[in-house]
């Protein structure tokens, strides 16, 4: 064990979103996210949100200034043909996946959410 003092954790990236119901309908409904806590200033203002599936922690915003449209976030993880098939039973009408073989020797499946952030799902061979 190091004596060092300063621990850091694993980074949760900010994604923008625009529309609640398009967020909820992808991470939730598509990918099978939970969400694990919401929070509004006041009622009519933006909404910021975890959500979560295994330890998977993304951060969804609705608040100018938090991401930037078009973020790309790679996510590590096992039974990527499991979660693809899982996927590709929901029917989802905006995305049907496909698992590629990346050049660093893994395989990978890319998703884009309704407002263009990019989820990179990626299983070490």
């Amino acid at each position: 064990m190091s004596d060092d003092p300063i621990s850091i954790s694993p980074p949760v990236p900010i994604l923008r979103i625009f529309s609640v119901e398009k967020a909820r309908e992808f991470y939730v409904d598509y990918l099978g996210f939970e969400v694990a806590w919401e929070h509004r200033f006041e009622p009519n203002l933006p909404l910021y949100m975890q959500v979560e599936r295994g330890a998977a922690v993304l951060h969804l915003s609705e608040h100018h200034g938090d991401g930037t449209p078009g973020t790309a976030c790679f996510v590590p993880m096992r039974g990527l043909e499991a979660f693809h098939a899982e996927l590709a039973a929901k029917e989802y009408a905006h995305l049907r996946p496909g698992i590629e073989d990346a050049p660093w020797g893994s395989k990978t499946m890319t998703v884009t959410d309704p407002f263009g952030n990019e989820l990179r799902f990626d299983e070490a061979k």
